[in-house]
Parts: structure tokens; sequence; C-alpha cells
């Protein structure tokens, strides 16, 4: 089921102790586009789609509340740019993270595909279709397919997840995951005062 707010998200929805997060915005680059969704699920079916913007703002107290809690594991794929764009939009870094893409680039070392969709494929037997990405988000009112597309990032996160850690485990490199999601909240923060195109580790 997927649900559809405008401007923030009821203060009646209780959510798990993990939550699968994800955007979309006018672009990836955080200087120029603005945020204009935030997806949200428990991974229990469900999905809460949040439009935020020109249209509808970006006070959402409730939203705020939720990924500023730092009990509830908040699951990302590619999570050092949805943080950056929720950082510059909300004000709000959430910690307590954990990427897929990252995890899945410690893990799947036989291959250079980390795609949602290549993980939905491979782990889980799932196809999904990535054909509304670059589609206009800014719109007061979401299509059906921008919305089943939104939703699909949220809903398998939290199956992809239990899936990369089995892998993790069973190379030994959980330990190498860790201190990495421990730093992406720096990394984001580099990203944002404008080192996000330099490697700060390399000799040159």
């Amino acid at each position: 089921m997927n649900n559809l707010y405008q401007g923030d998200i009821p203060n009646n929805i209780k959510f798990a102790n993990s939550i699968a997060i994800d955007t979309e915005a006018m672009g990836l680059k955080n200087s120029r586009d603005r945020l204009c969704v935030v997806q949200i699920s428990s991974g229990d079916g469900t999905t809460h789609l949040v439009q935020l913007g020109s249209d509808f703002g970006y006070s959402a107290p409730n939203l705020k509340l939720l990924l500023r809690d730092t009990s509830i594991l908040k699951i990302f794929h590619y999570a050092r740019f949805d943080l950056a764009i929720i950082k510059k939009y909300l004000g709000i870094l959430p910690k307590n993270i954990y990427c897929t893409k990252i995890a899945s680039k410690l893990a799947r070392t036989y291959t250079d595909r980390h795609g949602l969709r290549e993980l939905c494929r491979e782990l889980l037997n799932i196809e999904i279709s990535k054909q509304q990405q670059s589609s206009y988000w800014g719109s007061k009112t979401l299509s059906k397919n921008q919305i089943k597309y939104a939703s699909n990032d949220v809903l398998y996160l939290h199956q992809i997840k239990n899936e990369l850690d089995l892998i993790l485990k069973r190379e030994k490199r959980s330990h190498l995951l860790v201190p990495i999601l421990k730093f992406l909240p720096t990394r984001v923060k580099m990203d944002l005062y404008g080192w996000e195109e330099m490697d700060i580790f390399s000799h040159s």
C-alpha cells in the first residue's frame, strides 16, 4: 500500500525500529536541485511518500522528529546523496544509518554493478523499473508511475540489507562496514562544504 502526503507525515503513524528511506529531487546536484519527495517504509509492504518543496514547504515537524530519532535504524541506498539533501533542505543529518550501496561494494566484489535494480534482481529475484528516475518530481501532482517508482525504492531495502549482511558475515567483512557508516556523516558534511570531488586521502 502506498500513502501520499503533502508537507509532512501524519503524527499518528507508528514506525518500526528500522526504516528504509529514499529521496527524489530535481536532479543530483545538491547545490542546484531541490528536494521534492521523501519516501519511508518499515519493510512491511507499506510506503509513505511525503511531497516537499515549493508547493508544500520544508517545515515537516513530524518527519524531522522521525529523522532525528537515533533509536531507529535508517536504511538508505546511496546514503551519501540522500543525507546531504536532507541536511540541506530539512536541516537534519540523521544518525544510526545503513547504506546498501556501500554494503554491496564491500560484499559483492565480484561485480561493479551496485545499483538498486541489480541488487533486487540478484539478491531477491525481483525486477524493478528505473524509468521514472529522471522524471519531473517537482510537480504538485505525482503520477501513478512516479508513486510506484518512488515506493519501489524503499520497499525492498530491508530484505536487501539482510542478504548483504549474510554475505559480509560469510566473507568476514562486516567489521569494515561499521566504521565506514560512522564516517559517512562526515563525508556528507565535506560534500556540502565543497569537497565532494576531492579524495583527501590521495597522494596528489
